[in-house]
């Protein structure tokens, strides 16, 4: 890496970015605004290059957000970029104006002072691996038509519960696909009255419900209605019928969804056919993938999430950035004889919840990280504390096992060991 001869802050906005540019002894050469747009970035980089006179790659350009087409962009030229908590920049800030003043000008000259001053509170940043930033943009889209399903879902769920209430015993997944249908075809007590079995059971059997028969179905639709007031039952009928659409459109979509995942992760694993004589590091970040799979409860979403987040701390098997992100390493605070303990908040809450649910399904399949959660239940520990201690012991078996390059096996002693 060349040596950084200029520093820059960019303190960026919506319509417009300021730039305030330093030169080694940290004297001021320039500032300006750039628009946001093609031409304006652009101009951006220029402007750096030609005050500074210097290639890009020896120019320190210090941002508070780590992503966006403004980093792109500078990145693309080969700029040396570098983010800041926004947090900690507002302690740097604290050097310059104990009154708490605060401008985009300030910001930018601190951002730039700070980096050549106290470079290793910043995160040097890397453009991402094309399959890795799709990986993330479907990965978050499915997060968001999760939310977006279950929001739709409780808003059915409330429409029947003020006059259908005894749909709601058939299934707890409002938005299968089998109750949806069946909903069309009886959709208020009145015409549940008339429906035929038989077409309850050719409805079941089309879409595989064996769990439950079409009489068990007939009797919970035919059961004692509601009494509500006339025209309750038509109202909350049509407004169904408006988030049966918005829900059908979801799921086509999270299926959708699914099927990107599933093929970009397809180009992330290993090919047996390629020896990786073209590329010798893909091979490794192929095997990583490969690895990461291999753990129990790291399924479909897990894994995308993984990957989409934390991507570089993964290749470089970074475990302490991996519990901070992940929000499993504590956070103490001591002063003179106090010290207590408290859980981590300032962390990626996509990562937590995916954390999460791969330490509480390995709890559920893995015997090692089963046994762990009942010793732990067994001394008082929440459940939440509990599945965040074991999803600190995948973070460090995971990261072993990626700078060995082996799979996960349950029966190994040395990961049996570890994850204990």
């Amino acid at each position: 890496m060349k040596e950084i001869a200029y520093w820059a802050g960019l303190d960026w906005g919506s319509t417009e970015h300021r730039v305030c540019l330093l030169d080694a002894e940290r004297k001021r050469i320039g500032e300006r605004d750039f628009t946001h747009g093609g031409a304006g970035l652009a101009e951006l980089c220029d402007w750096l290059v030609t005050k500074s006179a210097a290639e890009p790659g020896r120019i320190g350009v210090a941002i508070e957000t780590p992503h966006g087409p403004v980093v792109e962009a500078l990145l693309e030229r080969g700029f040396a970029v570098y983010a800041i908590n926004p947090k900690k920049l507002d302690r740097f800030r604290d050097r310059f104006s104990a009154s708490g003043a605060k401008d985009d000008s300030r910001d930018a000259f601190v951002l730039a002072h700070s980096l050549s001053t106290d470079r290793h509170a910043f995160r040097c940043l890397a453009a991402g691996d094309p399959v890795i930033v799709e990986l993330r943009e479907w990965s978050r889209l499915t997060d968001d038509l999760t939310e977006e399903r279950n929001r739709l879902t409780n808003r059915m769920r409330e429409q029947l519960w003020r006059y259908y209430p005894q749909a709601l015993k058939l299934t707890d997944d409002l938005e299968a696909a089998w109750f949806l249908a069946l909903w069309h075809q009886a959709p208020t007590p009145a015409k549940a009255l008339k429906l035929r079995r038989s077409t309850i059971a050719k409805l079941l059997q089309a879409h595989r419900v064996r769990r439950i028969d079409a009489a068990g179905v007939a009797a919970i639709l035919r059961e004692k209605p509601l009494p509500v007031a006339p025209g309750t039952a038509e109202a909350a009928s049509a407004h169904i019928r408006i988030l049966i659409k918005r829900l059908q459109l979801v799921n086509e979509q999270l299926r959708l969804a699914h099927r990107e995942i599933d093929a970009l992760m397809a180009r992330l694993q290993p090919d047996p056919g390629d020896q990786g004589e073209s590329n010798p590091g893909q091979a490794v970040e192929q095997r990583d993938v490969e690895i990461l799979r291999s753990f129990p409860g790291n399924g479909r979403i897990v894994l995308a999430t993984l990957l989409g987040e934390a991507w570089e701390p993964l290749r470089q098997r970074d475990y302490h950035a991996l519990r901070s992100l992940c929000g499993t390493a504590p956070v103490t605070r001591q002063s003179g004889k106090n010290r207590i303990v408290v859980r981590r908040h300032a962390c990626n809450k996509r990562l937590a919840s995916a954390l999460h649910h791969w330490a509480r399904v390995a709890a559920q399949h893995d015997a090692t990280c089963h046994r762990r959660y009942a010793e732990l239940r067994a001394k008082g520990h929440t459940h939440g504390r509990t599945l965040r201690t074991i999803g600190d012991r995948l973070l460090y078996v995971a990261c072993t096992l990626l700078k060995r390059q082996v799979l996960f096996d349950a029966n190994h002693k040395t990961e049996t060991a570890v994850a204990a």
